[in-house]
C-alpha cells in the first residue's frame, strides 16, 4: 500500500484483507491524495484494494493514525523519493519494545536526504535522493522495505547490505519490479536497487499471511485437531513447521495448502526467536501457549523484542507455569489449562490467549480484542468452522 505512493498509476493489491490496520493505512492515503477503492474479487472472491495516487501535497502522516501502527512509517521512503519532502509522526502500535527508525534515517541521509525531529515528528527533504550503499547495524524488515522504494526512484545504484530476507521483503521486491523498479538480491543479505525516472501502476497478488497461517495451525495442534491452512507456503514457514514436527505434530504439504494433525502427547521444545529464516517472533506467543501443555520443560528466548512476554502473567491466570528471566520464559507444561477472565495486551499475544482458551476446561473470556483485529480477519469465524465454541460479544 505505500508502494502505491510511488507510482503514476492505480495500484491494485490482489488478497488485501479485512484487516484494522488496512483501514487505518486507507485514511493514511487517503490524506496524502490517493482514492482507495475495494472490489470483491469476483469469480476467485479473492478482494482486490485498488489504490489510484493523487498529488501528496501535505505530505505528512498525523500522529492520530501512526500511533496506532507502526507500518505508517513507511510511507517516509516513498514520499521523499517522489515529491521531495515528508513530515511523519514517531511510530506507535503494539507496546512490545522499542522499535527506533534510526535505521531507516541514517540509510536516508546516506542518499543525500536531510533528517530532523521537531515536536514528535520527523521532517525529511531531498532535491533528489542519491544512490548509495548502505549497511544496517541490524536486521530491520521495514528499514529495508523504506529504503527498498526510496531507491528505486533515486539516482544511480543503491546496495543494501545486511538486509532483511523476510518473505514480505521479496513480495515488495515483486510489486516493485511490477510497477518498473530494478531490484535484485531480495531474499539475501544484500539488495541491489538500480533507480529509475518512474514507476507505473501494476496488479499484484499479495503473498499469504505466513503469522495467520501459523497461528491456525497451531489451533489445530494445540487442540489435537486435523486443519489444513489453505494457501499456506511450507517454504516461507520452515521453523515453525520444524518446531511443530518436533513436538509431536504431523505436518505434511497437501495441495493448496499445509496440514497438521497431533494424537499423541505434545513434547516440550526449545524455541529461540530470530530474524527470518529464524523462528518468527511474530509466532512466540501462540507457540509458548502450545508449550504450557507440553510434557516437560521448554525454554523460549526471546531475541527481537524485550517486552515481548506480556501474555506471560494473562497464561499463569488459567494455571500455566512459566517463569521469566531476562529474555527467557521457562515453560513447564501442565495437564490442563483452565478458562478465565484474560486481558489482551497486544496484537500476538490476543492470538495466544485464543489459543490456550480453545484447549483450556471451561470458558476463556479474552478482552481488548481490537488488537486481534488488527492482524486477524474474523479470527472467530475461522476458528468456529473449524468446530470451535467461540464468540465475540459485546462487554
Amino acid at each position: 500500500m505505500a508502494a502505491s505512493l510511488l507510482a503514476e498509476g492505480p495500484v491494485e493489491i490482489v488478497g488485501a484483507p479485512r484487516l484494522r490496520d488496512i483501514a487505518t493505512f486507507e485514511k493514511l492515503l487517503g490524506i496524502l491524495g490517493a482514492e482507495v477503492t475495494h472490489d470483491d474479487g469476483g469469480a476467485d472472491e479473492r478482494e482486490v484494494l485498488r489504490i489510484t495516487p493523487g498529488d501528496a501535497r501535505e505530505a505528512e502522516a498525523p500522529y492520530e493514525l501512526v500511533k496506532t501502527m507502526r507500518a505508517s512509517v513507511l510511507v517516509l521512503g516513498p514520499l521523499l523519493a517522489r515529491y521531495g519532502r515528508a513530515r511523519i509522526s514517531l511510530p506507535g502500535g503494539c507496546a512490545i519494545g522499542a522499535r527506533p527508525i534510526d535505521q531507516h534515517l541514517r540509510g536516508l541521509e546516506l542518499m543525500g536526504a536531510t533528517t530532523s525531529l521537531s515536536e514528535g515528528y520527523i521532517e525529511a527533504s531531498s532535491d533528489r535522493l542519491s544512490g548509495a550503499r548502505v549497511t544496517f547495524d541490524m536486521k530491520t524488515v521495514t528499514g529495508t522495505e523504506n529504503l527498498m522504494m526510496a531507491a528505486s526512484l533515486a539516482d544511480g545504484t543503491t546496495v543494501l547490505s545486511n538486509a532483511a530476507q523476510e518473505p514480505e521483503v521479496c513480495d515488495l521486491a515483486r510489486l516493485l519490479r511490477a510497477m518498473g523498479a530494478d531490484i535484485e538480491g531480495e531474499g539475501t543479505d544484500e539488495i541491489v536497487v538500480r533507480g529509475v525516472r518512474s514507476l507505473h501502476g501494476a496488479r499484484h497478488a499479495v503473498m499469504v499471511d505466513r503469522i495467520e497461517a501459523a497461528t491456525l495451525l497451531l489451533a489445530g495442534a494445540i487442540t489435537g485437531g486435523d486443519v489444513t491452512a489453505l494457501g499456506a507456503d511450507a517454504s516461507s514457514m520452515n521453523a515453525v513447521v520444524e518446531k511443530l514436527r518436533r513436538s509431536g505434530a504431523d505436518v505434511e504439504s497437501v495441495p493448496g495448502g499445509l496440514r497438521v494433525r497431533r494424537e499423541g502427547p505434545i513434547r516440550s521444545v526449545n524455541v529461540k526467536t530470530a530474524p527470518y529464516p529464524g523462528f518468527p517472533t511474530d509466532v512466540q506467543a501462540q507457540f509458548m501457549a502450545y508449550m504450557c501443555l507440553g510434557d516437560g520443560f521448554s525454554i523460549i528466548s526471546e531475541t527481537i523484542f524485550e517486552n515481548r512476554f506480556m501474555h506471560v502473567a494473562e497464561l499463569r491466570r488459567m494455571g500455566a507455569r512459566i517463569d521469566v528471566s531476562g529474555n527467557m520464559a521457562a515453560v513447564k507444561g501442565v495437564p490442563a489449562l483452565s478458562g478465565a477472565p484474560l486481558m489482551a495486551t497486544d496484537l500476538r499475544a490476543s492470538a495466544s490467549l485464543v489459543l490456550a482458551g480453545l484447549a483450556a476446561k471451561g470458558t476463556t473470556e479474552v478482552l481488548r480484542i481490537y488488537h486481534l483485529d488488527r492482524g486477524y480477519e474474523t479470527l472467530e469465524h475461522r476458528l468456529a468452522s473449524l468446530g470451535a465454541d467461540i464468540a465475540r460479544v459485546r462487554e
